[in-house]
């Protein structure tokens, strides 16, 4: 089930909210949980199982560590406890790419079963590991009550797509919440932005980039490239900030705190501040549990270097079993590394070196996105080099007009516009007036966005390959 379907926001949410509200609060707990899991075998039953036998190796793992006191013991179990979590993730999610690649490599001709990923692994999983690393530093305390350990793992507002929610800054609120009135209108109103960057934004420009990189690159010329570049972008930026948007809505609704996830990543000067802006907490995850540990930047210089390019090699294959993922990675990596040497992301200066710094950024990130949005290599490698003017168009099919009609001009502008900080504390003006008008605005940006998922079949889920 998907926050973006008319069964979510006109049956199950309300169903959910009234049931929740009209109970006790000792009870409220096991209503979420119930509705989260109701809400992930909703599309995929078959995979229900995985996630609940998460839930009890992670339970049973992280309470053996905090009780037992020899060091041997504890690293053993969260040596296995890490493997088993890390073995899911592996078989659904990496197992098909590893067979190909070998196939390719020795030229056999072997048979496997393909493996469907289910929805949401990558980001349960990652919670799951935090929780017990946690446990084991000693940051918190394993839980004790197996269902507040399964609503942590399996909360619908953040189970499919994220933020990946660390157990420490969620771990009082599982204990006790107090819902307020004004909590609950607000993450109600952070739900529509949400809706409304996904289903007007992101899938608008979403059937532009569909109909451009569906074609063949030969077929393509430079402005149709960069025009399938930039939508890609800020299709990417409305679908998935969209997504956490509902998600923190969602959960404040519940009575829930999630840290933000992104914070106008398209305004960096850096790759380096990009990384500080977008999928935050992906960002913090690999910071706190893989480059840390690794030695961070409390190593020598070659090791710093090489502890940020195993990060980004990590980022990459996390989104998905492909090369360009991998190559996406490193490409983000490499300059991760370049600013850091060089102390770019640092340097100050006037108004001239501050729009050089973000137009550089701006192009990294788009040719980032090129890759990432390609089915292989050659593909994006193709691409890129008609982008710039290297690629020799074999026969030019449409002219630009082909690929965008007047409503898909508006959602571009819009989208440009949306993804600088303009309206950045739109939700917490309190004048009276303005706010009145905003909730009018909002009501009929909720009502076009109802209105136009009933009108169209077009409502892809990105985050679904992730």
């Amino acid at each position: 089930m998907l926050f973006s379907s008319l069964t979510f926001i006109y049956i199950f949410l309300p169903i959910v909210c009234s049931i929740y509200f009209l109970f006790r609060r000792d009870l409220q707990n096991y209503i979420l949980l119930i509705a989260s899991i109701l809400f992930y075998a909703w599309g995929e039953p078959c995979y229900l199982a995985i996630m609940l036998l998460t839930i009890l190796i992670n339970y049973f793992g992280a309470n053996y560590i905090d009780h037992t006191q020899k060091e041997l013991h504890r690293k053993l179990i969260l040596i296995i406890t890490i493997f088993l979590n890390l073995s899911f993730l592996f078989y659904f999610k990496y197992f098909n790419f590893v067979l190909d690649n070998i196939h390719r490599l020795f030229k056999t001709n072997i048979e496997f079963i393909d493996v469907i990923m289910p929805i949401g692994i990558s980001f349960y999983t990652f919670q799951a590991l935090s929780y017990l690393i946690d446990v084991y530093r000693g940051d918190v305390k394993a839980q004790k009550d197996i269902y507040k350990l399964s609503l942590y793992i399996c909360l619908f507002p953040q189970l499919i797509a994220g933020p990946i929610v660390k157990y420490h800054d969620i771990e009082k609120q599982l204990d006790t919440r107090n819902v307020r009135f004004e909590q609950v209108v607000y993450g109600f109103k952070r739900f529509i932005i949400g809706l409304a960057k996904k289903i007007l934004i992101a899938n608008t420009l979403g059937a532009v980039v569909d109909k451009i990189f569906n074609q063949p690159v030969e077929q393509l010329d430079i402005l149709t490239t960069w025009l399938g570049a930039v939508a890609y972008s800020l299709q990417l930026f409305f679908d998935f900030s969209g997504y956490s948007d509902m998600a923190i809505g969602l959960g404040s609704v519940f009575g829930f705190k999630f840290l933000e996830n992104f914070n106008y990543p398209y305004i960096s000067k850096s790759i380096t501040e990009f990384w500080h802006r977008w999928h935050i907490s992906l960002s913090s995850w690999f910071k706190n549990y893989l480059y840390i540990p690794l030695g961070g930047n409390k190593v020598s210089q070659k090791r710093t270097y090489f502890n940020l390019l195993i990060v980004f090699l990590a980022t990459g294959i996390w989104h998905g079993a492909s090369w360009t993922f991998i190559v996406w990675g490193l490409w983000h990596g490499l300059f991760i590394i370049f600013e850091k040497a060089t102390g770019f992301y640092k340097k100050e200066g006037n108004f001239c070196i501050t729009v050089s710094k973000h137009l550089y950024t701006i192009l990294i990130f788009i040719i980032g996105w090129v890759i990432f949005r390609s089915e292989n290599i050659n593909y994006a490698y193709t691409y890129i080099k008609t982008m710039f003017g290297l690629g020799n168009p074999a026969k030019v099919l449409y002219k630009l007009e082909y690929y965008i009609d007047n409503i898909e001009i508006i959602a571009f502008i819009i989208g440009i516009i949306c993804s600088i900080p303009i309206f950045k504390k739109i939700l917490n003006i309190k004048h009276k007036m303005i706010l009145f008008l905003i909730n009018i605005w909002l009501i009929t940006l909720f009502i076009i966005s109802t209105a136009s998922i009933t009108a169209s079949t077009y409502n892809p889920f990105i985050y679904f390959r992730f």
